[in-house]
């Protein structure tokens, strides 16, 4: 398992974690879930573009040949940011990640499956669907508490 992968993926979490209560902070302060979702994707937006104009400056006409479904990637994180910070202040925020970390894991499972989306085609094995339910029984014990 290369490093660099594993360490990105560990900050990408703990950025996952803190982003739900920073936006429902904004959300909180604005009055709209929305108006915060936007200016957290502003906020990226102009860091992604800064970054990307510092060190990568690969040519925008690179993305023609992308597939139509390849452009819904902001929809589906827009949609993210947006329940994650009306979620959080409602359900805790252990039980608004656990949820959504159960629910991405089990679409994981028939993605890989299915090598859907250009992915690798993973079968779901035994493993991986007793994995998912611990998970998901995961979510069940931090609601209680």
């Amino acid at each position: 398992m290369p490093i660099a992968a594993l360490v990105f993926v560990l900050l990408a979490g703990i950025g996952l974690a803190v982003q739900a209560p920073t936006n429902a902070a904004l959300a909180r302060t604005s009055g709209s879930v929305l108006l915060a979702a936007l200016a957290s994707f502003v906020a990226g937006s102009v860091v992604l573009a800064l970054t990307w104009a510092a060190i990568d400056r690969t040519s925008p006409a690179a993305l023609r040949g992308a597939p139509a479904w390849a452009w819904a990637g902001g929809l589906y994180g827009a949609c993210f940011v947006a329940a994650m910070a009306y979620a959080a202040p409602r359900l805790g925020l252990a039980t608004t990640l656990t949820i959504a970390i159960a629910s991405q894991l089990a679409t994981a499972l028939v993605l890989d499956h299915f090598g859907l989306f250009g992915l690798r085609a993973a079968p779901i094995s035994v493993g991986k669907v007793v994995g998912v339910v611990l998970v998901l029984a995961g979510v069940v014990l931090v609601r209680r508490g």
